[in-house]
């Protein structure tokens, strides 16, 4: 017995403490951190964690993406961009898209593990969700987004940091990262050295809201902005990463650098003289982890040099350190929940009906005269699919995307949709450029309808330097569509003469529809789709589903009544401000049957703070097809300085049959109605006459209900 018991502690004692998961998190990495010299500590603070063998800690790249899938790690599921996800209204749905994300991302991991691969894009510290707001349509990154509305972010941005951060109670699926924090929407051009300037009102009521929410649903990581805030480079900004985020909010994961940020601090920037006094001034601030090498270069600097303390190193050590615990990177692979994945669980049959539906929900439907669409198959004998992005694989993918086998562009999915008997042809059409030279317009006039697919592309508008046609870094100068597809659509229009012309617009953002709408007799939006985007434009073409997408921005009649690109100030910014003409109000989308609302519950009176506005909504299709509604909710508050002219407060998407009717119920807690307060600093909730208004868009009222507010 004894020899046994000798045995079984000479064992357990071989077991490093921080390596017993049985023990607390926070109890392991003090373990840990007293096991690391200052050397071995400062090389784990960048992005290309170095290897600490002895300790048998392995190398591992922070560096991941997962906008709308994995990205840039090889086969994977393309959903649609975030921006046409957010289109959905439909955070259950998009909780479900970044659970299968969150599984392909485990899967590949245990695949490149299992043959000792640490590489740059396959591991599972995701830098996803960007919930920047999108104030300005000429931003090439708000396609990356949620769209312009602080709430419907920070409930979008949730429900994805809930798939991808998986449910299990010990062990994250993967990690999320809310990005970019904060005040960060453009220009793209001058991100490096640009200084947002901002109220506190307009900080904490639209820039800082959606973090918060992602916050309180417990996100991982938090990255911060290349830009400054009042004249603070948000990587060193005190006030952001550690008085708001840490001790005001309770956050409690690891903050990490936008690439190459800290070199902006005193290369662009020029806030700080040397990398030395940036890597102190980072780690004092908040920063975790550097997306540069500065902090694994110059730490130790800092810290001979006395501007840096080991103290202050452990403390943004420990906060990746619980990261990778929560990951189980220092427990028993079998012991995961997660180990069991594998190659079956990457870009199958399911995640592909997955990104369809996506896809499907996700699509505007702007225009339908004479309800042209949907079309009836054996009524067209021939069709013509036409246009610079018909056959376009990077108008499917976007940006930050992964690759896959079985992209469906919108060509193969119409072929696909209808019968061999049917003749269905592809040209090009046109280019982004020439407006004098078309293809395909006597094929159009010769087939029974014409689908002409245009609009942008992600090397059109997106990142600096990766939207490398942009002529202003990324960004758009103006709303219009390329003049050659404009003048394209007029050719056509001509050639098709009274026969169906159908426009499908790609894009991320706002573009001028009223350029090509009267030569359309139907127009859909239709974002940049992802994989399945082609067979989930068929299946609206043809009626199999009717469109239900819901714009998520407002589209401007054009930019002039619009402040100027680099003014931060939400005034006359989004349908929340915005008081002059659209093409579109935010929340629009047509569908292909209608709906009538009519209240199932009376509203009180009046509520106190403690309260919660609730209300149910019976919705009857009174059409003639089967379709969903999305039901929004928006605040008209009291009439006092600065308060938004409507507000979203609630949402929700309800799918019925023709004839059919359903109820909604939709609460909005009174606390959620509160407004900063510049004199005190503080959140204020203001009493008074406030309306509910429900509706199918911002600019809808179906339904109206009055009620007040006391203290």
């Amino acid at each position: 017995m004894f020899t046994a018991l000798l045995k079984f502690s000479t064992a357990n004692a071989q077991v490093p403490f921080y390596k017993d998961a049985s023990q607390s998190i926070d109890s392991r990495v003090k373990d840990l951190l007293s096991k690391l010299t200052i050397d071995e500590k400062i090389s784990l603070l960048g992005y290309r964690s170095q290897a600490v063998p002895r300790l048998g800690i392995p190398a591992y790249n922070w560096w991941n993406e997962a906008l709308h899938g994995v990205a840039r790690a090889g086969e994977a599921t393309i959903f649609p961009q975030a921006i046409g996800m957010s289109a959905t209204f439909n955070e259950d749905l998009l909780k479900q898209v970044s659970t299968a994300i969150s599984t392909e991302a485990r899967a590949k991991y245990n695949l490149a593990i299992a043959q000792d691969r640490h590489l740059q894009y396959m591991g599972l510290t995701f830098w996803t969700p960007n919930i920047n707001i999108f104030r300005d349509p000429r931003w090439g990154r708000g396609q990356e987004t949620y769209g312009e509305d602080p709430f419907l972010t920070g409930r979008m941005g949730s429900a994805f940091v809930k798939g991808l951060q998986g449910d299990d109670p010990k062990y994250l699926k993967t990690s999320a990262t809310a990005k970019h924090f904060a005040v960060h929407s453009g220009p793209e051009a001058t991100r490096d050295k640009f200084d947002a300037k901002v109220d506190e009102k307009d900080l904490r009521e639209t820039y800082l809201y959606a973090f918060h929410e992602l916050v309180k649903n417990h996100v991982e990581s938090v990255m911060s902005a290349y830009n400054r805030v009042n004249g603070v480079p948000n990587s060193i900004n005190k006030m952001l990463l550690t008085d708001i985020l840490r001790k005001e909010w309770g956050f409690n994961g690891h903050v990490v650098t936008d690439c190459g940020a800290l070199d902006d601090v005193y290369l662009t920037h020029k806030t700080l003289p040397t990398a030395v006094e940036v890597a102190a001034a980072a780690i004092k601030a908040g920063v975790d982890l550097d997306c540069s090498s500065i902090l694994q270069n110059d730490g130790i600097k800092a810290i001979k040099q006395g501007l840096l303390t080991e103290k202050d190193v452990d403390q943004a050590l420990s906060a990746i350190l619980r990261t990778e615990f929560k990951l189980g990177f220092y427990d028993d692979p079998a012991a995961n929940p997660y180990h069991g994945y594998g190659a079956d669980s990457v870009h199958n049959e399911q995640h592909l009906a997955l990104a369809r539906k996506v896809a499907q929900q996700s699509m505007v439907l702007l225009k339908n005269n004479n309800n042209v669409l949907p079309f009836k198959k054996s009524s067209y004998s021939s069709i013509m699919v036409v246009g610079p992005n018909a056959a376009s694989l990077d108008a499917m993918i976007a940006n930050y995307h992964g690759t896959s086998s079985k992209v469906i562009n919108f060509v193969e999915g119409i072929t696909g949709a209808v019968d061999k008997a049917t003749r269905v042809e592809y040209d090009l059409g046109c280019d982004y450029k020439d407006t004098t030279h078309f293809g395909g317009t006597w094929a159009a006039g010769n087939a029974d309808a014409t689908i002409a697919v245009i609009g942008l592309s992600p090397v059109l508008e997106g990142e600096a330097g990766d939207a490398f046609l942009s002529e202003s870094g990324g960004d758009k100068k103006n709303l219009s569509l390329p003049a050659s597809e404009i003048a394209f659509m007029k050719e056509l229009r001509k050639s098709v003469k009274n026969k169906p012309l159908i426009a499908v617009i790609t894009a991320g953002s706002d573009v001028d529809i009223s350029a090509i709408e009267p030569y359309a007799d139907a127009i859909i939006f239709a974002w940049y789709p992802g994989e399945q985007g082609g067979n989930a434009l068929a299946d609206i073409i043809f009626g199999d589903v009717s469109p239900s997408g819901h714009l998520p921005l407002t589209f401007y009649k054009d930019m002039s009544n619009l402040p100027d690109y680099s003014d931060y100030n939400m005034k006359n910014r989004t349908y929340r401000y915005y008081t002059g003409p659209v093409q579109y109000p935010f929340g629009f989308g047509l569908s292909y049957t209608t709906f009538n609302y009519t209240l199932g519950s009376k509203l009180k009176s009046a509520y106190k703070k403690a309260d919660t506005v609730a209300v149910t909504v019976n919705v009857k299709n009174t059409g003639k097809f089967n379709g969903d509604e999305v039901v929004q909710a928006y605040i008209k508050y009291p009439s006092i300085d600065r308060m938004p002219v409507k507000e979203l407060k609630s949402f929700k998407r309800i799918s019925l049959e023709q004839d059919k009717e359903g109820t909604v119920t939709l609460k909005i807690p009174v606390q959620d109605l509160k407004k900063w307060d510049l004199a005190t600093h503080k959140w204020k909730l203001y009493p008074g006459s406030y309306k509910l208004v429900l509706g199918s868009s911002s600019a809808d009222e179906k339904l109206v209900a009055d009620f007040k507010i006391s203290n």
